[in-house]
């Protein structure tokens, strides 16, 4: 039985058209007439991406949270979402969560499906946008020379996650409800040569995005914005969830948003990350897979 990459292998033999970029992006871009159309689907499992007994209010908030991360990272404005619900208890309550983000981004419901199943439950969302910059970012863009950047800092996720599962008061908002950076992509679609979300991570990411472009991503640790203690700053680079964007500019483009530089690209050499100096050989490790109670396994195409 294939794991999820091998299977994801077996869809690329299938996936020809050049809209769907190879599976190998954030989303399909897809022209149509003078527009051009960007597509993203991402599901939620509870016990995997979400905890057991979530609210589904949170749930409802994060599953489009997390699709709207990828219209931002091509600089698409959100048109429309298409649900995949299953129902069960609290379906009232997901409507209410569900309400509640689609006003936040100003999205409407155009349509969907319910079934019946589980459990677990599980929860899928289509996300239509229109670009608003062509070339569509895409991660495949980064060139020598160009620095590393990212917006907001890596880890708040992680404590929101450990504050739930522990049962603490700490705030775990930004894992119950992570923000698109859907205003920040709009204005760096334009200037960046690659681009893409956070979501799984991001050396695993960053490791994604070197493997795309053919080039090694430098990445100086220390300069990574983190919201961990100091002593979990390597937990913090793992972690999933956090939704940041990733990207790369000329070395003489400042981005016209809040962002850190985090390095530097360089021509392609025996590894395609380095962190500190040293050499990353493997993604193994670099980002978080799918267990129950452990950290989610964020989202890729």
């Amino acid at each position: 039985m294939p794991d999820e990459a091998g299977f994801i292998g077996m869809l690329r033999a299938i996936a020809h058209d050049p809209a769907a970029r190879g599976l190998a992006d954030d989303a399909a871009v897809l022209p149509l007439g003078d527009t051009t159309l960007v597509l993203t689907h991402d599901m939620l499992v509870d016990g995997v991406h979400v905890l057991p007994g979530a609210d589904p209010a949170d749930v409802a908030w994060k599953l489009v949270a997390t699709n709207i991360s990828d219209l931002a990272a091509k600089g698409a404005e959100p048109v429309g979402v298409l649900l995949g619900y299953m129902l069960g208890d609290n379906d009232a309550r997901f409507a209410d969560g569900l309400l509640q983000v689609l006003d936040h981004y100003g999205v409407p419901l155009l349509g969907g499906d319910t079934v019946s199943g589980g459990p677990p439950r599980s929860y899928g969302l289509t996300a239509i946008g229109r670009a608003t910059h062509t070339p569509v970012p895409a991660r495949n863009g980064a060139q020598p020379g160009d620095r590393l950047w990212l917006t907001g800092e890596m880890g708040a996720a992680m404590l929101g996650f450990e504050a739930l599962r522990d049962g603490t008061a700490a705030d775990s908002t930004a894992y119950r409800r992570p923000l698109a950076r859907l205003p920040e992509g709009l204005a760096l679609a334009p200037l960046v040569t690659a681009m893409m979300d956070v979501s799984d991570g991001l050396l695993l990411d960053a490791w994604r995005l070197a493997e795309a472009s053919g080039v090694t991503l430098a990445i100086d640790g220390p300069a990574v914005p983190i919201a961990t203690p100091e002593h979990r700053r390597f937990d913090a680079l793992r972690w999933g969830d956090d939704y940041e964007l990733l990207f790369t500019l000329p070395a003489d483009t400042e981005p016209p948003v809040p962002a850190s530089c985090i390095g530097a690209i360089e021509q392609r050499g025996f590894a395609p990350l380095f962190l500190d100096g040293n050499p990353v050989l493997s993604d193994a490790g670099l980002g978080w897979q799918h267990a129950v109670v452990a950290p989610p396994e964020p989202h890729s195409t």
